[in-house]
């Protein structure tokens, strides 16, 4: 059993809390499904939602997210995408659209060609939708996770709450807005919720937009960690 540690911002402890269903405490009941070598997440056979009932505000549930990627420098500029899958695709940010500005999402299909207002980054989280059971992704340019992922395949935090909700982060490659990157992240993610794309940034996935918000919350503090012991390199 591992208690939450009280150095840990009270936001980011509150959240993992709530991630773990009200558990202050971190135990091996958490975590008996963990794939080895991989983010945490049970082996689920379908996925968690075949249907999602797609909330009537979704833009200002996109803007909750956003605001508190910005309030911890997890996104900048009009940088960063997140969608939440429905029936027949999933709803995107706007491409060029500042994460907390509260704008209507796009609808983009499971299939055939995307709406010109989607996130250029559609064919990522189409694939993971398509590959996995995740309901919501959320990418992000966290500096230190982007630093991290320069000179690393795999990123192995050394923090008790990184090392026990992400022990193994791996990094993929990929240009924005490619097959490839799409590819790389989906097959990452398969088994995780949470990969770097090198030089790049974060793709997390979870149930809900607030599980991918904590994952890459998660991930950017463990990196974090790792720069300021002086471990980056040793670590990884």
């Amino acid at each position: 059993m591992l208690e939450l540690g009280s150095r840990m911002p009270a936001t980011l402890r509150r959240d993992i809390t709530t991630l773990l269903g009200g558990s202050h405490s971190l135990s091996a009941s958490h975590f008996c499904h963990a794939p080895k070598g991989h983010a945490h997440i049970p082996g689920y056979a379908k996925p968690f939602c075949t249907k999602v009932r797609v909330p009537r505000m979704l833009d200002q549930e996109f803007e909750r997210i956003g605001k508190r990627l910005f309030v911890e420098g997890l996104v900048g500029a009009n940088f960063g995408n997140m969608s939440v899958r429905g029936e027949g695709g999933f709803s995107i940010t706007r491409t060029g659209a500042y994460l907390d500005a509260g704008e209507m999402p796009v609808f983009v299909p499971d299939a055939g060609d995307a709406p010109r207002e989607a996130s250029s980054e559609y064919r990522v989280h189409r694939a993971v939708y398509r590959e996995t059971p995740h309901c919501a992704i959320v990418h992000a340019h966290p500096v230190h996770a982007v630093a991290a992922s320069l000179d690393a395949d795999l990123v192995r935090p050394a923090d008790s709450e990184g090392g026990m909700l992400c022990p193994a982060i791996p990094v993929v490659t990929g240009s924005p807005g490619t097959d490839e990157i799409a590819q790389n992240v989906a097959g990452a993610l398969r088994d995780g919720h949470i990969v770097i794309v090198r030089g790049h940034g974060t793709f997390a996935a979870g149930k809900t937009l607030d599980e991918a918000y904590i994952y890459t919350s998660i991930a950017e503090y463990a990196c974090r960690i790792l720069f300021l012991s002086g471990r980056l390199r040793g670590v990884l």
